[in-house]
């Protein structure tokens, strides 16, 4: 037996023996120091329990990442593997989550935008910059042309097709939803369009203010929600990168687009997906997105596209792009782990770390999806149809 080694007994019930029953080879190492082999091959990781508290955490998977996230359980290595074990874990939504959904789904969708988002970008500029990619600044996945890629080449393709699937030419003039850092500002702007930018945060409108003064491009930022956006006149093409997951009211968000858009004006839209609503786990709603956070549901996102007078262009799946996309974010993240310690706290990097982990698993494993579309306004906005519509015009035609 190898130094350090003891052959004391693993717990009966609890997470150290779920993960001995799975071939994922690796070791624990218990409160007192002992340390137990599992799996069969070369270990990946060491999961390490602090205290017999720590042994005897629930099995969910919000009480194991809040345990995580305070320390009395560590991994050392690769903590992506250790995902493979999440389907075994239970994630029921606590009912204070639920109320506090409803209760915020409720509230007016601008100013819960607004502190959502605020909540999750209070750490500033720098922290979100140390993983993602540094060419555009996109938090939001990129198009892979091959596997090893930089995200930063990703970047630039994301950008490319988003050019090329709206027509993008000099003198036009494009909406970007949900600035970020300026990607689509840069990239556009380089190109003579004339790009008005609206975000709900205010790092980011000083980011792009900013980039654009610095770079004498075309164009102009507001902090302003896209929701309450009245321009004096329609623009020609409109970009929304990553967040409809912060709009769950599609109705709405259609209804928004067909006003600020020209006759045969398109929308480049992309986002991280799930096949039914509102389905985001326990842990991204306590630390990660609070408010009406969700991820989209393509299908009813088409629906009131079609319902209020687009026709869908273009549909392409992309949810290897994001596992992909977050991945790099999350090896940068653990690169960077002294740095961000030192400037935003453990805590902090320790929900990043699972935040992008989780998420490189459920992209990877189809939990999550990620898809872009194009959508092209039409000239006639026909009324979205309710059942009584449906039904009276059925009728009507039978005569």
């Amino acid at each position: 037996m190898a130094p350090g080694y003891s052959r004391t007994m693993l717990p009966r019930t609890g997470l150290a023996p779920l993960l001995a029953s799975l071939d994922l080879p690796g070791e624990i190492q218990l409160p007192g120091g002992a340390i137990h082999s599992i799996g069969s091959g070369q270990p990946s990781y060491r999961i390490v329990f602090r205290s017999k508290k720590a042994l005897q955490t629930p099995m969910t998977e919000l009480s194991i990442a809040e345990a995580f996230v305070r320390g009395d359980i560590d991994v050392e290595g690769d903590i992506g593997v250790l995902f493979g074990a999440r389907e075994r874990i239970q994630d029921k939504m606590p009912l204070r989550q639920k109320i506090q959904f409803l209760y915020d789904f409720a509230r007016t969708a601008t100013k819960m935008n607004a502190k959502a988002v605020g909540e999750h970008y209070s750490r500033g500029d720098d922290f979100y910059l140390t993983f993602i990619d540094k060419r555009f600044r996109f938090y939001s996945h990129g198009l892979f042309q091959k596997p090893d890629e930089s995200i930063e080449e990703a970047s630039e393709h994301k950008l490319e097709s988003m050019y090329q699937g709206l027509g993008l030419k000099e003198g036009m003039r494009l909406l970007d939803i949900g600035g970020g850092w300026g990607g689509v500002t840069q990239y556009c702007g380089a190109r003579g369009v004339h790009v008005t930018t609206l975000t709900i945060a205010k790092d980011s409108q000083r980011f792009i203010s900013r980039l654009i003064e610095e770079q004498n491009l075309p164009g102009e930022v507001f902090l302003e929600d896209f929701l309450n956006h009245n321009p004096a006149e329609p623009y020609d093409h409109a970009v929304i990168y990553g967040v409809i997951e912060h709009i769950p009211n599609y109705r709405r968000f259609a209804r928004s687009v067909w006003k600020v858009l020209k006759p045969g004006g398109r929308l480049y839209l992309d986002g991280s997906a799930a096949v039914e609503k509102f389905a985001v786990s326990s842990f991204t709603r306590d630390y990660v997105w609070r408010g009406t956070h969700t991820f989209m549901t393509l299908q009813d996102v088409l629906a009131e596209m079609l319902y209020h007078g687009f026709e869908i262009v273009d549909v392409a799946r992309e949810t290897r792009d994001y596992e992909l996309t977050m991945l790099e974010w999350a090896k940068r993240l653990e690169a960077a782990k002294e740095y961000i310690i030192a400037g935003w706290g453990e805590e902090t990097y320790r929900v990043f770390r699972l935040f992008l982990w989780g998420g490189t698993h459920a992209f990877k494993t189809n939990s999550l999806q990620a898809y872009h579309f194009i959508a092209e306004r039409t000239s006639s906005l026909g009324p979205r149809p309710s059942i009584a519509r449906r039904i009276t015009r059925f009728i009507g035609n039978l005569r």
